[in-house]
């Protein structure tokens, strides 16, 4: 037998970064050192949000598998030559820009994206086109240090809600709906926000991107992989559902929920991840040896060059600016009166709160915060509350999580959004007993009234940016639900006697017109 000589692959031979590299690399790093340290806040509530929210843990391992990406690409890199680019100076200021309208607007996604864009921005200023070039996934993977998808709560609460009633009929068990609140005959189950199924969705987004980027080629199989990574983990959230509510139904609630608790944190997004591979691997068509990208396919020499310590220079420059502007706006504020008080209402007179489930709306920064009960002599009885704001800034908002009718893991429960009264948002809430409330929100920034938080966030931005009133208000009107009477009417009536809604925010924060 001849003993064949082999010769190592590339991957064993040592990488060799010159001179210029390093110097280039080191100051990348230098300047996102001082960008870290520039918006530490933002930092800090990102890592606060990484380690605590069971939504975002997946963040965690973005950095480590970034720099994997890069240390896959280290050879082909080694031999691209690294220049500071001007064009890069526009993705910082973009960067900033959005950061500054989420400081201003008290919107954190934008806040964190901004930031992100500035890091991603500085890489293409310092390292140039060719590189960006080809490390283009890496540097855009970094948007999944961005915590975001809430919105695909309720959908998905809608969804999994529907398959679970399904197949509950299907499977013979006796079950009714109402919202959000599964009932069969040995107890109740709530669809929450962190039962829809959310958290894994957004996870997968993160690692069906990554899987489809190193596994494959083609881009139509990019897209399928997507799209199945997608469905899988929600079809998934529904019969994990179903699964846990038919087991209650065979055995009891109390064996059901502590068995889903322990499967839905700690095996159910393996086995889906798991699932997702075994479904894609016969179509995987990357060659785990291929090259990355080739490195003799960039066209020299490079348009608009910069100098390196003048990039660094501008880039930090340009993020100060945006620093500096918002510190110049975070001061606006309004005077409010040392003392406020609920109107007196026309055909109404106040009364005590009720006793039966006490209610009390979350708006813990609030300036003033008025709440009172009125009843009208003819068995109607409404609760009125009022939370008043001179100004809004980071972790002083209007509108946020876990603010507004319902608190964070409160005993009030949402049941499910009713249609709009008067044009405020109605939501209709249960707690123990059973006790039902409907509630309607209102909000007053600047000279709108809205029940859109995402209305509020703009016109608290146009506030902030252009000047004009500061103060902002929510106002709800909330009743019991009770055998024989029309909460929704009592409310109706109750909105109509307050008058203008407007007019009522402007009094009590002292601004009447």
């Amino acid at each position: 037998m001849t003993a064949i000589a082999q010769t190592a692959p590339s991957d064993a031979q040592p990488v060799h970064f010159n001179a210029k590299w390093r110097r280039q690399a080191g100051m990348l790093a230098a300047i996102w050192a001082a960008l870290l340290l520039l918006f530490y806040r933002d930092v800090g509530d990102l890592a606060y949000i990484y380690w605590n929210s069971t939504t975002f843990g997946h963040c965690i391992f973005v950095l480590p598998v970034i720099g994997w990406l890069v240390w896959q690409r280290r050879e082909e890199l080694s031999r691209l030559d690294p220049v500071a680019w001007w064009p890069g100076l526009a993705v910082v200021a973009a960067g900033g820009f959005a950061w500054l309208l989420g400081s201003a607007g008290g919107v954190a996604l934008f806040r964190h994206f901004g930031l992100i864009v500035m890091l991603q921005g500085a890489a293409i200023t310092l390292l140039g086109p060719h590189v960006a070039r080809a490390m283009a996934f890496p540097i855009f993977y970094l948007f999944f240090l961005v915590p975001f998808g809430e919105m695909f709560e309720a959908p998905l609460q809608s969804f999994t809600v529907a398959m679970t009633m399904k197949l509950l009929h299907l499977s013979g068990v006796p079950s009714l709906v109402d919202g959000v609140l599964i009932t069969i005959p040995n107890g109740y189950f709530e669809v929450a926000e962190a039962c829809s199924g959310a958290k894994f969705l957004i996870a997968m987004i993160a690692f069906g991107t990554l899987v489809a980027n190193v596994c494959y080629v083609s881009w139509g199989r990019r897209a399928a992989f997507m799209a199945m990574a997608l469905v899988v983990p929600v079809i998934a959230n529904g019969l994990r559902a179903f699964g846990t509510i038919y087991a209650a139904h065979l055995t009891s609630v109390e064996a059901a929920t502590g068995f889903d608790h322990i499967v839905y944190g700690w095996i159910f997004f393996a086995l889906v991840m798991a699932a997702v591979l075994a479904i894609g691997w016969r179509w995987f068509d990357r060659d785990p040896d291929a090259r990355w990208f080739d490195p003799t396919r960039f066209p020299l020499p490079v348009r608009y060059r910069a100098d390196l310590t003048t990039a660094a220079g501008l880039v930090l420059g340009i993020a100060v600016a945006f620093f500096a502007w918002s510190a110049a706006i975070a001061g606006r504020s309004d005077s409010l009166p040392a003392q406020m008080s609920l109107p007196e209402v026309p055909g109404w007179h106040r009364t005590q709160l009720s006793k039966t489930a006490p209610w009390t709306p979350n708006y813990p920064r609030a300036d003033h915060f008025l709440i009172g009960r009125y009843a009208n002599g003819q068995g109607a009885a409404v609760t009125l509350a009022i939370a008043v704001f001179a100004d809004q800034q980071e972790g002083k908002e209007l509108v946020g999580f876990g603010l507004g009718p319902i608190r964070e893991n409160d005993v009030w429960v949402r049941v499910m959004d009713e249609p709009d009264l008067a044009g405020g948002k109605m939501l209709r809430m249960t707690a123990p007993g059973p006790v039902e409330r409907e509630v309607a929100l209102w909000y007053r920034v600047g000279d709108v009234v809205t029940s859109s938080a995402s209305e509020v966030k703009l016109q608290t931005l146009k506030a902030r940016l252009l000047g004009g009133p500061q103060r902002a208000v929510a106002i709800l009107v909330s009743s019991e639900r009770q055998p024989g009477r029309n909460a929704r009417a009592d409310m109706a009536k109750f909105v109509q006697a307050l008058g203008p809604l407007d007019r009522l925010a402007d009094r009590t924060a002292g601004t009447p017109r």
